[in-house]
């Protein structure tokens, strides 16, 4: 049973692969020209698009899509989103499912895959962590889009979770950045995409619900950045371990 299952999700993996590229042709006009717009209007338009576009491939893919919390987001306000990171398939989500113009921190190696790397760097603040300059100039660029009432999704695991503990331990930037700006922290909770894409297993996709919640703003106030980054990893850690089964 489990054979047949690993050629099954080969071609899933086949099938996912094929759809995604289609429908990136699709949208990649109309996303680039997003850069033409001033932000945050650009920004919103373009996460507007891929939210479409993640409408259209994930439901192809088998994969079906519940968000919860949107109400949150209070209008007019500019958050930091922290989001847990288990699989790749967590990025079809944040960016494209946090309301309103947002941008994700992300690795700078994936802008240089040919045509992609274009609709990645709209969609990103670029860095490379094993460079202390980019580092910086990141954190400064991240102050930067927050200033255009752009919301910043941080994954502050910094990679994948690959242990078995419902999440890694925290980094502290996305908690020095958010007291460094006044911004306060939704935190965000995603289920299920490691089922979708394990990290153990090459070429594999196996469709799943997956879901992402937005839980209540987490304030900066009166707070120091470990005290901010341990409030914020009980809370979402606690949510995970509490709807996990559900």
């Amino acid at each position: 049973m489990r054979f047949l299952q690993q050629i099954i999700a080969r071609f899933f993996a086949l099938w996912a692969m094929i759809t995604f590229i289609i429908t990136f042709l699709l949208f990649f006009i109309p996303s680039m020209l997003c850069w033409l717009i001033p932000d945050p209007k650009g920004q919103k338009i373009f996460i507007g698009l891929s939210r479409i576009w993640m409408s259209i491939w994930l439901p192809l893919t088998g994969c079906r899509v519940r968000i919860k919390g949107w109400h949150h987001f209070e209008k007019g306000q500019t958050y930091i989103v922290t989001s847990n990171h288990n699989s790749l398939m967590d990025v079809p989500l944040t960016s494209p499912f946090i309301p309103g113009a947002n941008k994700t921190i992300a690795k700078k190696s994936f802008a240089k895959i040919p045509l992609f790397g274009f609709y990645y760097r709209k969609g990103s603040v670029l860095v490379d962590r094993k460079n202390e300059k980019s580092r910086i100039h990141s954190f400064d660029e991240m102050k930067a889009v927050l200033k255009k009432n752009i919301h910043i999704c941080i994954y502050p695991e910094g990679t994948r979770n690959r242990t078995t503990e419902p999440l890694k331990k925290f980094y502290d930037g996305a908690f020095r950045l958010a007291i460094s700006t006044q911004k306060d922290i939704i935190p965000a909770v995603i289920f299920n995409t490691k089922k979708i894409l394990p990290m153990n297993k090459s070429f594999y996709f196996w469709p799943h619900k997956i879901e992402m919640h937005f839980l209540p703003p987490v304030s900066f106030r009166d707070k120091t950045v470990h005290q901010l980054r341990d409030e914020v990893f009980t809370t979402m850690k606690n949510y995970y371990v509490e709807n996990k089964r559900h």
